[in-house]
């Protein structure tokens, strides 16, 4: 099952209502379970954290968990994080990448938000991803 148009819709603006909150301007990405792209906002950030968005989320969703726990995975790979971070098209594996499940807890999709702190990144991305549940 993935995420439909109208959940990530939701999802998307709770997230656009946090980093609003927090007054920072973002790029916000949500994919499906397969890692395509559903739903996008630009937040007048920089054009840089368009991708970082996308790939944030591609990251939580392939791996199932958000991007920020993929990142302390391959920081303990040695010589083969080099590899892991190259494979599908590049991982981004920095906090923002935030897991979307549906009530049964199935991952359906993913939100990610670049464009502030790690830290910001990752309360606006929960924020989105918490109204689905």
């Amino acid at each position: 099952m993935n995420i439909t148009y109208n959940e990530a819709a939701k999802a998307l603006n709770a997230a656009i209502e946090k980093a609003k909150s927090l007054e920072i301007p973002v790029s916000l990405a949500i994919v499906d379970a397969g890692g395509h792209l559903i739903a996008f906002a630009r937040l007048d950030s920089v054009y840089g954290v368009i991708d970082f968005a996308v790939k944030k989320a591609r990251t939580a969703v392939m791996f199932g968990v958000d991007s920020d726990v993929i990142g302390t995975i391959i920081s303990g790979a040695d010589i083969h994080g080099y590899g892991m971070i190259n494979s599908n098209e590049g991982l981004l594996t920095i906090a923002g990448g935030v897991v979307i499940k549906n009530k049964g807890g199935k991952v359906i999709g993913a939100i990610a938000s670049s464009g502030g702190l790690p830290e910001q990144d990752k309360e606006i991305a929960i924020a989105g991803s918490v109204m689905l549940n």
